[in-house]
This record gives C-alpha cells, structure tokens and sequence, in this order.
C-alpha cells in the first residue's frame, strides 16, 4: 500500500465515480460526520458520481438513496442497488440472489447455533430491515468482542456451505453467488458504462473501504484505497487496497474526497 499522496493527479483527475463502504470508512464512532456529509455534496455537485457499498440492510438503503446525494448505494454485501429514477426508487437485484424467503429460515438456525456456541454473539439491531442476509453483531454494541470471534461465527456458517464476511462490526452471511464487487461490475455498466475488467473504465472509477468484507473491491479496481484503520486486517488481506489515508474512518474518506475535488478543473467563479 502506499500513501494516498501517491496517487498521481493525472489519474484522480479522470476520476467520475467513487464508491465507498460506509461504516468505519463515512462514519466516525458509529455517526455521520457533517465532514462526510458535505464531502458527499460537493463531490455530487461536482460530478462525481457517489455509490456507497455496504453490508447495511435494504431499510437502510432506501432511506440512503432517497435523502443522500448518492447516484445509487449496494446493499446487503451486494444483493442488490437502489437507485433514484427521478423520485421513483428502482430495486435491482443481483441475478445470482435467492428469493430472499428461501434461506431465511435455514440462516436463522444457523444464527442460533452461533448464539448456542459463541457467548456475547447477538443479532445485529438493524436485522429486522435485511431481505437477503443475516448480520451477527460482535462489536457494533457492547459487548465488544475481538476479530477472533468474528472468524469464529464466519466459519460456522461456512460450515453450512453459506457465504460469510467479516466487517467493522458484523459477520454478514447468505446464500447466493453474489459479491459487492459483482453488484458493483453489474450497476456501473449498466448505469455509467464503466467496464471494471477492462483499462479505461476501471480508471474512471476509484473504491474506498475499511475491513476484510471489502477485499473483493480492493481487487476489482485500480484505484482502491483503504482509510487508516484498515492497518490491522492488512496483514490477513490477499488483495489489500492500492492507497492508504493518513486519516481513519471519515476523516480519511475526507482525505479521498478533497484529493478527487483538487484534481478537478476549478469552475470560474
């Protein structure tokens, strides 16, 4: 990884899509920061395009896309986007995810069985708004567990031959092929024409995260940074981002925000 500083001007200056995880990397100590928020609109107003990815719910999502100035925001680890068509709210679904009704109840016993086995472990308080996945929570309320518990729930569900991932603060699993970087393949060809296998797309697009559920995106794009607090996971990361913030958490995400906005041709006043 080397310091954000290092990527060069002439490539954030091609920049017109940044997509960015949320918790950990938009958010401060679990808040919204006005920082993050402004960063968000004056990128918007600038013309890029911003697309938050995240392991967050669908009721999450919808509000995020209605009332943040995002072109769209994945959800649920990649099991669908939603998007504003005017004031109409489109659902797209990945085309490798379940009826979400399938699963459901083969998923909640396996979630009982990590509560059975593993003390402290919890649904998350935002499960009642997921369709497609279910969310253990180790450490986005007290009792805050260690990354060792979260590889512990992790390979309980792989037992059950479900997909998990391990984020800042939940154990994310599901059944399905799907990924966040298949969603976000899929969403920006379809909405920019942005192929993220081929050069001169992937170029234009750059993705910011924080933890291991994220690694799919560090390897699909170029232009992958990871803000400070990522250190600890960096290790245990085959494909680690390209960029590292000074900054943790929003105030990297600032740093990736200011550092696309200086490169851009300045408007006259």
């Amino acid at each position: 990884m080397q310091p954000l500083s290092a990527w060069p001007l002439s490539v954030r200056s091609r920049i017109d899509v940044l997509l960015s995880d949320i918790d950990d990397t938009m958010t401060r100590d679990g808040k919204l920061p006005a920082e993050s928020y402004r960063a968000m609109w004056d990128l918007s107003d600038a013309g890029v395009a911003v697309i938050p990815v995240t392991g967050r719910p669908a009721g999450w999502c919808d509000l995020i896309c209605r009332q943040w100035p995002v072109a769209g925001v994945i959800g649920e680890n990649g099991a669908f986007v939603f998007t504003m068509d005017g004031k109409r709210l489109e659902k797209i679904y990945h085309p490798s995810a379940p009826d979400p009704s399938v699963n459901r109840d083969r998923l909640s016993e396996i979630a009982a069985e990590v509560y059975r086995e593993i003390p402290g472990t919890r649904p998350a308080k935002d499960q009642f708004s997921r369709l497609f996945d279910v969310a253990i929570d180790f450490r986005e309320e007290p009792p805050l567990l260690g990354y060792e518990v979260a590889n512990a729930i992790k390979a309980i569900f792989e037992r059950h031959g479900a997909q998990a991932k391990v984020s800042s603060i939940h154990v994310n699993a599901w059944y399905g092929s799907y990924d966040k970087r298949s969603m976000a393949h899929h969403f920006l060809a379809a909405r920019f024409g942005i192929d993220v296998d081929a050069e001169p797309g992937n170029l234009r697009a750059v993705f910011c995260g924080d933890s291991p559920n994220d690694e799919p995106m560090f390897a699909a794009f170029r232009n992958s940074i990871g803000v400070a607090n990522i250190a600890p996971f960096a290790g245990g990361l085959t494909h680690g981002p390209a960029y590292l913030t000074r900054g943790e958490s929003a105030d990297g995400f600032v740093e990736v925000a200011r550092a696309i906005l200086d490169a851009k041709p300045q408007k006259p006043a």
